[in-house]
């Protein structure tokens, strides 16, 4: 646990993604983004990349909200901007045909570890967990994001800075085309 911390609730917005697979990056770029922003105490900024093992057990320090920030392909259009809800402990199983790899964990799979994590430790989830997400236009190899997905940054990191500042504002499932 970080010992300068301030007392009170924390928060970790947790940017995923990798920077070598186009769109894939957007959680990397928005965290990136976000940590030159002002934001509220007890709120921490983190460039997870591809490392959802290590997300799992950062979150044992214990962490009231999660803020996870990844492409997220839903079937809108590219730059379409979402808030998902995914609080619901136990209602994220971890991909069946998909062996544990601490480098192709997506957010579900980090999320059923970290339920498997607590349940074995004693340790508490966050208890609010949100996904703010992009949708992608090309996943490939390749390093850089989109135009329709990077001009949806600035909007994503308002929305982000939203939420952390009023979190009685709740989740919104799916907002309209970003900004382009």
């Amino acid at each position: 646990m970080n010992a300068a911390a301030p007392p009170g609730p924390r928060t970790l917005v947790a940017g995923v993604g990798n920077l070598f697979l186009g769109d894939d990056g957007f959680g990397v770029e928005a965290a990136r983004l976000l940590s030159g922003q002002e934001l509220p105490p007890g709120v921490e900024v983190a460039d997870i990349g591809i490392r959802g093992v290590h997300l799992a057990y950062q979150l044992l320090d214990g962490y009231d909200t999660l803020v996870l920030l990844d492409a997220t392909a839903r079937g809108g259009k590219p730059g379409t901007l979402y808030v998902i809800d995914a609080t619901e402990p136990g209602s994220r199983p971890p991909p069946k045909s998909v062996p544990l790899d601490g480098h192709r964990m997506s957010p579900d799979a980090v999320l059923a570890l970290l339920d498997t994590l607590c349940a074995g430790t004693g340790a508490a989830p966050p208890r609010r967990t949100l996904v703010v997400g992009c949708e992608p236009a090309a996943v490939e190899e390749g390093i850089g994001l989109s135009p329709a997905v990077a001009a949806a940054l600035p909007e994503a990191v308002r929305m982000v800075v939203g939420l952390l500042r009023d979190p009685a504002s709740g989740p919104v499932h799916r907002t309209g085309q970003a900004s382009v």
